[in-house]
């Protein structure tokens, strides 16, 4: 009992019952999480963990590998369930309040429970645990970066073997999202530029940039030898076009970073928020002094560089035409380690246990209502639906025409299946990010035993009259939610 007591026990106790008690109490939603576990089982189906599928036709390129590495990992030891395809992103959350702990006790020592806790209990990193996304997993990758830089920058004696770790970190977050995964980089080139003393802790080292490249690169250099014009559509369509368009219609207005971010730092942040108001009222005061006094920014450092590892990034974020709220979710280290600073620097004591207690029963019951909110997206659902409308006879493949791709039925449905998305006519679409994958006579004409067909009410008349032009028969199956499922035979 006298171990319970303990900060770093409860807290540990408290971050694994919050990400992991409800893990696996709903189904796959579509279309993110359906799309992220899709490509992750087919290559753990296929056998082939280079190329990113969506099917065994076509590559998905929006995303570099590592999410979905983490996935097929993740179900091959735990079994094919939404625990084990969520596990990665709730094992990056308790990675991170680990390691919010262990750079709390280097940047102000006595202060590294409160940051931590604060991590463990704010809202979006909690709510994003639960969630199959590319972001929690980036988060730890960057985290672990930083983490790095922490110990070898403030006072550990193992500089090198720190500063190695600094890009393996960047390395993996590279291979999780590409470019965004370098912007805490921005920051520490910053802090360097800010604070004396970069010669004796050198960020650009040799054997560091080594590592980095090695773990970066390689998989990047397959994929673009293999796939011709690959090249252009990471840099054009997924680097550029993100950041100076609106062509991914993600809030790219001049005013969208305040309708997404705003909301996003103010409610994510909660039961914290008001320690960080706090401290973004002293804030214009710490600065003025920093400006001036060289000294004082020496003096000042640990604040420096989180507020840089916020700011840095956070500008960039706002100055991008692409905005999710999950984008800032890296930025969530640095703040818990600013709450815990702030109440460091105010004398204030740790929560007492029974408000604690009683955040985390909120929020582990908003997290039981959204596993039991009635919700078309849940591929479980789905599945059970198409399963008891085919039997006997083993669903293999699933189509979807002209409609929302439900891609978690690959995970519920329980055995390789294919899903496919079709048109009825050609659309304009980039061979690396196609919007379907077959026309609908094409598809047609690979259609085989154990293939379902699935189409809007509305759209029924129209692709009726094409199935049954191309020499097929549709056979119609009870309707789900709107939705017509049929099967198609040979006339």
């Amino acid at each position: 009992m006298d171990a319970l007591r303990k900060p770093a026990v409860w807290i540990a106790l408290l971050a694994a019952l919050l990400g992991l008690a409800l893990l696996g109490s709903r189904g796959i939603w579509d279309p993110d999480e359906g799309r992220y576990t899709n490509v992750g089982l087919n290559m753990l189906d296929s056998g082939d963990w280079l190329i990113p599928r969506r099917n065994e036709e076509i590559g998905h390129w929006t995303k570099p590998p590592m999410t979905y590495w983490a996935i097929a990992s993740s179900v091959a030891v735990f079994g094919s369930n939404a625990w084990a395809a969520r596990f990665p992103a709730a094992l990056s959350y308790l990675l991170c309040v680990w390691m919010v702990w262990r750079m709390g006790r280097k940047l102000s020592p006595g202060n590294e429970a409160p940051a931590a806790l604060a991590y463990a209990t704010m809202l979006l990193p909690i709510g994003a645990a639960q969630m199959i996304t590319t972001d929690f997993v980036l988060a730890a990758c960057s985290t672990f970066a930083m983490h790095g830089f922490v110990h070898a920058r403030f006072g550990d004696t193992r500089q090198r073997l720190w500063m190695a770790t600094v890009w393996i970190g960047f390395g993996l977050a590279f291979l999780t999202k590409g470019p965004p995964g370098l912007l805490p980089l921005l920051a520490l080139i910053a802090f360097d530029l800010a604070i004396p003393g970069r010669r004796e802790h050198r960020l650009f080292q040799l054997p560091g940039i080594a590592l980095f490249l090695l773990i970066a690169l390689p998989w990047y250099i397959a994929v673009v030898m293999r796939t011709p014009g690959l090249l252009h559509y990471f840099v054009g369509s997924e680097v550029v076009n993100r950041v100076a368009s609106d062509s991914f219609s993600r809030h790219g207005e001049w005013y969208g970073w305040i309708v997404v971010f705003g909301p996003t730092l103010l409610v994510g942040t909660l039961p914290w928020t008001f320690a960080l108001l706090r401290f973004l009222k002293r804030l214009p005061g710490d600065v003025k002094r920093w400006w001036r006094d060289p000294a004082q920014r020496a003096a000042d450092a640990p604040w420096v560089f989180l507020v840089l590892w916020v700011l840095v990034p956070l500008v960039i974020f706002c100055i991008a035409r692409s905005r999710m709220p999950l984008y800032l979710l890296p930025l969530w280290a640095p703040l818990a380690l600013l709450v815990g600073m702030q109440r460091g620097r105010e004398g204030r004591p740790l929560p007492r246990m029974r408000w604690i207690v009683a955040w985390a029963v909120l929020v582990l019951g908003m997290q039981f209502a959204a596993a039991r909110w009635p919700t078309h997206k849940d591929a479980s659902q789905w599945a059970d639906a198409i399963r008891e409308r085919a039997a006997p006879e083993p669903v293999r493949k699933v189509v979807f025409v002209e409609d929302m791709t439900r891609y978690g039925l690959h995970l519920h449905l329980g055995l390789p299946v294919r899903i496919e998305k079709i048109a009825l006519q050609p659309l304009p679409q980039s061979p690396y990010d196609r919007i379907y994958d077959d026309l609908i006579v094409e598809a047609l004409h690979k259609t085989e035993p154990g293939a379902i067909w699935i189409c809007k009410a509305s759209a029924w008349p129209k692709i009726r009259m094409r199935i049954e032009l191309a020499g097929y028969t549709p056979v119609m199956l009870p309707p789900y939610r709107d939705r017509l499922l049929f099967r198609v035979v040979p006339r």
